[in-house]
């Protein structure tokens, strides 16, 4: 599919309808339970692009994935979208589903990448620095490790990116070697 704002829309209209039904909560779990899914199988995902498989097929397909796992109303979207040629774009319509709740709850997606796994009292940490620094109050942590970084950590909020990284610090000293800044300081 490929689309986002076709993908927007659809999960802007299926926000407006989890509100209007008073069940927001369920339909982002729900959400979460069909990105799991999406992320684990290629196959998966690749059946619903495929224009080779009808589309009964893969509306049953769905539904013994889904059934009893999520609630009436994705069970229905999904239907919707199968019915209406739209199956392939799921995962994004997934992606911008939980792109949308978090910016209608107010949830700030922040990103720590380090060069070694960090506990939990750090990542605790970490949040109430930055709710206490910026005007972001509720923060979701995510964390990946990178060695190439040797040590230090990247840090992803907004548009703001903060490279505390030793790699960035060896870089730093590589590019002033290459320039020869030193040579004018010794004169």
């Amino acid at each position: 599919m490929l689309n986002p704002r076709l993908a927007g829309r659809y999960a802007k209209s299926l926000i407006d309808l989890a509100i209007e039904r008073n069940q927001l909560e369920d339909i982002y779990k729900d959400m979460l339970f069909m990105q799991a899914v999406c992320k684990g199988s290629r196959e998966f995902v690749a059946l619903l692009k495929s224009p080779v498989v009808a589309s009964d097929k893969k509306d049953a397909i769905l539904k013994a994935i889904t059934d009893g796992k999520v609630s009436e109303i994705t069970t229905v979207f999904n239907k919707l979208l199968v019915n209406k040629g739209r199956e392939s774009g799921l995962p994004e319509i997934i992606t911008a589903f939980i792109a949308q709740y978090k910016k209608h709850k107010g949830i700030h997606t922040v990103k720590l990448t380090t060069a070694v796994p960090v506990g939990e009292d750090v990542k605790q940490q970490i949040i109430s620095k930055i709710q206490e620094q910026t005007p972001m109050k509720n923060v979701e942590l995510e964390t990946a490790v990178k060695d190439e970084l040797i040590g230090g950590f990247v840090l992803e909020l907004g548009g703001t990116l903060v490279d505390g990284s030793i790699l960035y610090d060896l870089n730093k000293i590589k590019s002033q070697f290459m320039n020869n800044d030193f040579i004018y300081k010794i004169r």
